[in-house]
């Protein structure tokens, strides 16, 4: 009976403190904060608060916005390296930075990001201090050197020791001073890449007759030595067939050496239309290489044309003779003024009429040619 009785009390006891602990735990709680957490969903009330702590963006379209790319840049950028969406942002974040760091503003890095993105791919980090103290000592001043760079970025991909010291030694040892290799460096981006002279292309720059020191003399050399071997020969055989002799082209090229940049198709449609429909001589043309540069459909045939009309109504002044190339060379603004906007009102108003309808015709399928920017010419 005395044990029971031990027992009954040492139950009482315990029940007691349990009660006791219990409601002081509910009286200790903030009854505010227990609602608050008890009314939000389960994955919220059991969130770590060290998660809401703001992290650094990793995306790299974040990263382009913060550097001065637009919406539209950045789409047109993954578009065309969709690669980097993946690129590591820790890799991106650097090569931006030694654009930055090199004083190249915003405006150009986007340029440079929308015509070369695959620039980005590249390890421009290479020989960086070397690179920069030898263009820092070639283009003389920090400005000159931001322009090259902006205008072609590969000359900080380019292998150094390979291709563009020799390059520059190269063309150090033609007898090019110090500012025409700057100038053809700005002008040309493939220079670098594409140079080379052998015995064939060094006889076709003596055969221009353009000596050392002269005006033409670093365009003739640049553009020889960055076209290649059959592509001259095929320039050169182009105009042979309508009335030149190779000795004859050669001069031309001396005297107008951005002729070896025009297309052969190009040259071939102007001189068809001088020499067939116009009724010009090829000598005409050797004194007059301008008339190769100008474009047929927006320049020569309505010129032309229009000449023929004013012809036919008897008016003054013609489009003939010398006045005929003085008008292929006029500025747009200065031709409607010296030949159409002369006349009295209403014959200025039908001479214009028909002007702007012989400009409006285009070559057959023209319309129908797909026309792709693919970023910088190199």
């Amino acid at each position: 009976m005395k044990a029971n009785f031990s027992a009954f009390i040492q139950f009482r006891f315990l029940f007691s403190n349990s009660q006791l602990f219990h409601s002081k735990t509910l009286l200790s709680l903030n009854p505010a904060r227990f609602l608050s957490v008890a009314s939000l969903p389960y994955p919220e009330a059991l969130e770590d608060p060290t998660e809401s702590l703001s992290t650094p963006s990793t995306d790299p379209s974040d990263l382009l916005r913060q550097w001065g790319c637009t919406a539209d840049d950045i789409s047109k950028i993954f578009q065309r390296r969709p690669s980097l969406r993946r690129m590591e942002h820790k890799n991106l974040q650097s090569k931006l930075k030694i654009l930055s760091d090199l004083g190249i503003e915003s405006s150009d890095l986007t340029k440079i990001l929308n015509c070369r993105p695959r620039f980005l791919n590249c390890r421009i980090n290479r020989c960086l201090e070397e690179r920069l103290e030898f263009f820092q000592t070639l283009f003389g001043t920090k400005q000159v050197l931001l322009k090259a760079i902006v205008r072609n970025p590969s000359l900080l991909t380019y292998d150094f020791h390979k291709q563009i010291k020799p390059t520059v030694a190269f063309y150090e040892k033609l007898g090019l001073s110090r500012s025409d290799l700057i100038s053809m460096l700005l002008a040309r981006p493939t220079l670098i890449p594409r140079s080379s002279l052998d015995d064939e292309k060094m006889d076709y720059i003596r055969r221009t007759g353009v000596e050392k020191g002269t005006r033409m003399f670093k365009h003739v050399i640049t553009l020889f030595a960055i076209s290649r071997s059959e592509t001259i020969r095929q320039k050169v055989a182009n105009l042979e067939k309508h009335g030149f002799t190779e000795d004859e082209v050669f001069r031309l090229f001396g005297r107008s050496p951005f002729l070896l940049t025009l297309s052969v198709d190009k040259v071939q449609r102007n001189m068809t239309f001088i020499l067939g429909t116009m009724k010009l001589s090829a000598s005409l043309v050797l004194d007059n290489p301008c008339l190769l540069f100008l474009n047929l459909e927006t320049a020569i045939k309505p010129r032309y044309f229009v000449g023929g009309k004013i012809d036919d109504m008897g008016l003054l002044p013609r489009v003939k003779g010398p006045s005929l190339l003085r008008a292929m060379r006029m500025t747009e603004k200065r031709f409607i003024k010296a030949f159409i906007s002369c006349h009295p009102e209403d014959v200025a108003r039908e001479l214009m009429e028909y002007y702007r309808s012989v400009k409006c015709v285009r070559r057959l399928a023209e319309s129908s040619k797909k026309h792709l920017c693919k970023g910088f010419p190199f």
